[in-house]
């Protein structure tokens, strides 16, 4: 015979682990990351059309490694002040299309965490119609009904404002001004329907100063997606490093001071998205491969992208990774950029040089992001990461994550899946980072609370590490309990 206070124990520990269970079970069935900060994936759609293992279709995307993706691009026809197909074949159904963008918002039914914008822009668009359109009160107008019913009518969540730049290449003074309007305009309409609104920002400081008022736009946009790359390149005419996490002080050409510099022009943090590339830039010179070194202007492309001054990431570590081909490689510390030399061509004379971001480089990015409270981290663009895993996996990662280090080595996550290694990096290194701030910090405070409440929210990030096991105990006990 059962006595009244066991079965009333039983009942509790029975509700209490019925509780941890549905709660841990809800949690494993979560798609996307399991961190909070954003991860923006831009997808180049043109990527379609690379050869060989280069080619990235749609089907190739993971979108459990991603918050948000963006197709990109969508184009503008200024005489029709409308948002318009680039590629009708690749993006529509109509005349026996792919689909391209159903297809991608399709991921949304099976993975409901997923926010799916469409660009509007692009290098290649150039500034001059955008500035034509934004001058016009009525253009605008008939834009932002156009737009707001295009993006809904193939079921995207927002739209990216990928205009390179305002004031620039063809653009005029008042675009500053003008562009905040559109802005503002866009905001109240898609206010209407719940719709998102960004805006990839560039990194220059130039750049910034002529074609953003940074605290309006600021405003009205959800995120501001700053693209940190490009800051040197064969256009140069010296070897540079394409994205400096940090440069000499008084250099503004640097990751740093660009996110600083926001900041300080009033963008909150927490709208501040810090872009990471996944590609590198390359140079010629026939000196010996060092940063500062003198090229002729000249640049080399890889088998992929086939486009001049630039390799993918995937085209970068499938030289790497083979080791006869007589390639070696330099870390800089200060910059968290890596630096490819190829051996000196008998014919030319010359060295090739790419300078690009590696593992250990976006993880390093990523934990600065975390220090300085930005939204999350977005990347142009998954299509050049080793999206296949035909690469050697790189090793130190996390070296410069001192509260990971175990006996002078950094610990290494284990991986199921050897593809998308960067899109991986930033998504563990985000977790990590929350950790390793938040460590540091402790570090240099005093601690509050009780010991014994510091212990039970030990006890409770523990439980969380391992829902897996938590669960199947869970149900063996209660399926015990049941029993006996």
């Amino acid at each position: 015979m059962t006595s009244p206070f066991s079965i009333s124990t039983g009942k509790k520990v029975s509700l209490t682990l019925l509780v941890i269970a549905f709660s841990v079970s809800m949690a494993l069935a979560k798609t996307g990351p399991t961190h909070d900060k954003v991860v923006v994936c831009y997808i180049s759609t043109w990527a379609v059309y690379r050869p060989g293992a280069g080619a990235y279709g749609i089907d190739n995307f993971d979108p459990n490694l991603c918050t948000h993706v963006v197709y990109a691009f969508a184009g503008l026809d200024i005489t029709q002040s409308a948002i318009k197909s680039l590629d009708p074949w690749q993006d529509l159904k109509e005349d026996y299309g792919k689909g391209g963008f159903e297809h991608l918002t399709g991921f949304k039914t099976t993975h409901p965490h997923l926010k799916v914008s469409l660009a509007i822009g692009g290098w290649n668009e150039g500034s001059k119609n955008y500035s034509l359109l934004v001058a016009d009160r009525e253009q605008r107008a008939r834009f932002v009904k156009q737009v707001t019913t295009f993006i809904r009518k193939y079921n995207f969540d927002g739209l990216d404002l990928d205009w390179e730049y305002p004031t620039q290449r063809g653009g005029r003074p008042q675009d500053r001004e003008n562009f905040v309007l559109l802005t503002k305009e866009l905001r109240d309409e898609f206010d209407n329907y719940g719709l998102l609104l960004t805006s990839a920002i560039g990194a220059a400081k130039n750049v910034i100063d002529q074609a953003y008022d940074v605290r309006q736009i600021s405003r009205y946009l959800d995120y501001l997606h700053i693209m940190c790359y490009d800051y040197h390149g064969s256009w140069d005419k010296q070897v540079g490093y394409n994205a400096p996490l940090r440069a000499p002080e008084g250099d503004v050409l640097s990751v740093e001071f660009t996110i600083d510099y926001l900041l300080k022009l009033g963008a909150p943090p927490n709208k501040i998205v810090l872009g990471l590339p996944f590609y590198g830039r390359t140079f010629r010179t026939p000196r010996d491969g060092n940063i500062g070194d003198v090229t002729d202007g000249t640049a080399f492309q890889g088998p992929f992208t086939r486009e001049d001054g630039f390799l993918g990431y995937n085209e970068i570590c499938n030289i790497l990774s083979n080791k006869t081909s007589g390639w070696t490689t330099v870390w800089d510390g200060k910059t968290s950029q890596m630096l490819a030399r190829s051996e000196r061509d008998v014919f030319s004379g010359l060295i090739q040089v790419v300078t690009f971001d590696n593992g250990r480089s976006i993880a390093n990015k990523v934990k600065f992001a975390v220090e300085k409270k930005l939204a999350g981290t977005m990347v142009w663009s998954i299509d050049t990461d080793d999206f296949r895993g035909n690469c050697v996996m790189e090793e130190d990662i996390y070296a410069d994550y001192k509260y990971l280090q175990s006996n002078g080595h950094a610990i290494m996550p284990k991986r199921i899946n050897s593809n998308y290694p960067l899109l991986r990096t930033i998504n563990e290194a985000t977790t990590l980072a929350l950790v390793e701030v938040e460590q540091s910090i402790d570090d240099n405070e005093i601690p509050h609370g009780t010991i014994e409440d510091r212990k039970n929210s030990n006890a409770a990030e523990k439980l969380l590490a391992y829902p897996i096991t938590l669960v199947a105990c869970a149900f063996v006990f209660l399926t015990s309990l049941a029993v006996f």
